[in-house]
């Protein structure tokens, strides 16, 4: 009995210490960490959204935020258990509030906030909108406490290179896809890219500010570049086949949808015809109903 209780304990052990392991920052290359296949997509955590870090010889580079404060704490948390280098540079892929949101944890560190143009512009216009109607996102005014809007103190529109001392990391335009300024972050030396939301891996898009042309063309870039790894806005580290996959599901989902939204208003048998028609994905089901409200029903 003794025997089967230790045994237990040790199996519990290992078991909390995997999952323990599972909610921090994974490392994926030399000098780069991110979350990766987040399981918990309740919107307090970010909607199971990445985040990463590049640590070069000083100092730290951060790729997205977080949708909060307390979020933005976590993050900076586990960025604590990696290094304590300091922070100089945040790097929003896209301004909207689950990548986005935790800015002002890492600004009042000192670090300079960068995202392109057209997403400061649009974190100009929404961005306290939706912190007064937070609700509205399923969150909660204690899950935001202490989340302040700070916009980018630095914008780009083309191409912009960080050197960390011994690591650089270039900042890219893509066209209007996921938003109108999204950017992916690529580190050469590592052939690794950060998609953000360009790439949403086993999980449904979020697709109401997308521009499919362009978001169609962008894929058809990012898999002319020399990567291997790809860590996207959602879901377990990737590569080139799951940017082909995210382009086919676009392109099916906006063909399909615009066909059905001249036939029918009702969006829940539409989002049950379309889940049965789009590759099957393990998270996020709710987003079907949503992008078919909010882009192709007008409501």
């Amino acid at each position: 009995m003794k025997r089967m209780s230790m045994m237990l304990f040790i199996v519990v052990s290992l078991l909390f210490a995997q999952n323990v392991f599972a909610q921090g920052l994974t490392r994926i290359a030399d000098n780069v960490y991110s979350y990766v296949g987040e399981k918990d997509e309740s919107p307090a955590h970010s909607y199971a959204a990445n985040a990463g870090i590049v640590i070069g010889r000083d100092s730290v580079l951060v790729v997205d935020t977080l949708i909060s404060a307390k979020e933005g704490e976590r993050f900076l948390a586990d960025i604590r258990k990696v290094t304590n280098k300091p922070i100089k540079y945040v790097v929003n892929t896209h301004t909207h509030l689950d990548h986005a949101f935790g800015n002002c944890v890492f600004a009042k560190l000192g670090a300079t906030v960068i995202s392109h143009t057209a997403d400061r512009s649009m974190l100009e216009r929404i961005g306290t909108g939706t912190l007064q109607n937070i609700g509205n996102y399923g969150l909660k005014l204690e899950d935001m406490i202490g989340t302040e809007i700070v916009y980018p103190a630095l914008t780009f529109s083309d191409r912009m290179q960080i050197d960390l001392g011994d690591i650089t990391v270039e900042l890219i335009r893509v066209l209007p896809s996921h938003t109108e300024g999204s950017i992916v972050v690529l580190v050469p030396s590592q052939k690794l890219l950060f998609a953000g939301d360009v790439l949403f891996t086993d999980f449904h898009p979020f697709m109401a500010d997308g521009n499919i042309t362009g978001w169609t063309k962008t894929i058809d870039a990012l898999l002319a570049m020399d990567i291997e790894r790809i860590i996207p806005g959602h879901g377990p580290l990737s590569g080139k086949k799951d940017l082909r996959e995210m382009k086919e599901y676009l392109i099916l989902f906006d063909a399909k949808a615009t066909e059905l939204s001249k036939k029918s208003k009702d969006v829940d048998a539409m989002a049950v015809e379309m889940k049965n028609l789009l590759p099957k994905r393990s998270q996020a089901d709710w987003m079907i109903g949503y992008n078919l409200k909010s882009r192709y029903l007008g409501k």
